[in-house]
């Protein structure tokens, strides 16, 4: 820059333009509404998403009899969101109580304890799915990407990563795959793995799980999932996968899929558009940084089975988040809680 203003007071020409830096507009109206009412609307959406959760059988033999599996669901999604821990979260679980969204106050440590049931992964995956369902109408465009959680360690998933990568240990935390909209920064499915797991093996779980629920038009996802298996498993759901080819790649893939080729001239021949399609990706960098900076980076749970339900906690009470929002800004039908 410094040489190029010289060049242009030597020459008498013009500086350079200063490359205005592109801004998004907040609807700061229903923002501040979302936000305000954003803890008794997630505790409505929370309860009417535990109504039609079944009670784990009980096991044969002395004993007494279990709290209610969906206010033990409800209890544990409502501790996350609060961020506070399980023996202070008792005074806000005995108002849950009184204001009927359960019917008993669990002991602080059946919280832990049933974090560690096989049974609550399934309930909280099928809770994923179905937080996103309202949003369908408005999410067609969708971005893949992955990022760490620690298990105990205070150091960041993005310093370990550009830092030293060799450095992170699969022991030392998990890894979240997920898919987003780009709208509303719904997650329509997410799938938990150790944090050495690759990447690309999760892209078609996601995208076959969202397509359940979702039309799906574009996917944007980085070089890591580069395949042309990827890009034809978007074509064949019925939208256009926009990710960036690497510096080998050629246009003529081993495969002969056409699809690659035409995907690869697009990138070459008309990279300012399919960047403008790609930029969308950035939206899944947004969700991960929304989750984290509201509940934690950091998995305070003791053994993996409970750490992976923890986190899954955290993506739920995220979605859970983004339909409130959403209520106030597109004034969405959420009917479909009750179906």
């Amino acid at each position: 820059m410094f040489l190029t203003e010289r060049l242009a007071r030597k020459h008498e020409l013009p500086p350079e333009p200063k490359k205005k830096r592109k801004t998004y507009p907040q609807n700061w109206e229903t923002y501040n509404e979302a936000q305000i009412n954003e803890k008794a609307r997630f505790l409505e959406f929370l309860y009417l998403l535990c109504q039609k959760i079944e009670d784990i059988p009980r096991k044969k033999g002395a004993g007494r009899n279990r709290i209610s599996f969906k206010d033990m669901v409800f209890a544990v999604v409502y501790k996350t969101y609060t961020g506070i821990s399980a023996r202070r979260f008792q005074t806000d679980l005995r108002k849950a109580k009184l204001d009927g969204l359960i019917e008993k106050v669990p002991h602080f440590n059946s919280l832990y304890n049933y974090l560690e049931l096989e049974d609550m992964h399934f309930v909280l995956k099928d809770m994923i799915t179905k937080s996103a369902l309202p949003l369908k109408a408005i999410e067609s465009d969708f971005a893949v990407d992955a990022s760490g959680f620690s298990k105990g360690t205070r150091s960041t998933w993005m310093h370990q990563k550009f830092s030293n990568p060799h450095a992170i240990q699969k022991k030392d935390w998990l890894k979240c795959h997920l898919i987003c909209g780009v709208t509303t920064n719904i997650v329509t499915s997410v799938e938990i793995t150790e944090g050495t797991s690759h990447d690309y093996n999760q892209f078609k779980p996601l995208i076959e799980d969202t397509s359940k629920h979702f039309d799906i038009a574009e996917v944007s996802a980085d070089k890591a999932y580069l395949s042309a298996e990827n890009l034809r498993i978007v074509e064949n759901k019925g939208g256009v996968a926009f990710i960036p080819f690497k510096g080998n790649s050629r246009p003529n893939h081993q495969t002969k899929d056409k699809l690659w080729e035409n995907m690869y001239y697009f990138f070459k021949m008309h990279n300012d558009k399919f960047k403008e399609f790609y930029h969308k990706r950035s939206n899944v960098e947004t969700t991960f940084f929304m989750i984290k900076q509201k509940f934690g980076e950091r998995l305070k749970s003791k053994t993996e089975k409970a750490q992976i339900n923890e986190l899954l906690i955290k993506v739920l009470c995220h979605n859970l988040c983004c339909v409130v929002k959403a209520v106030y800004e597109f004034d969405i039908d959420l009917d479909f809680i009750m179906e």
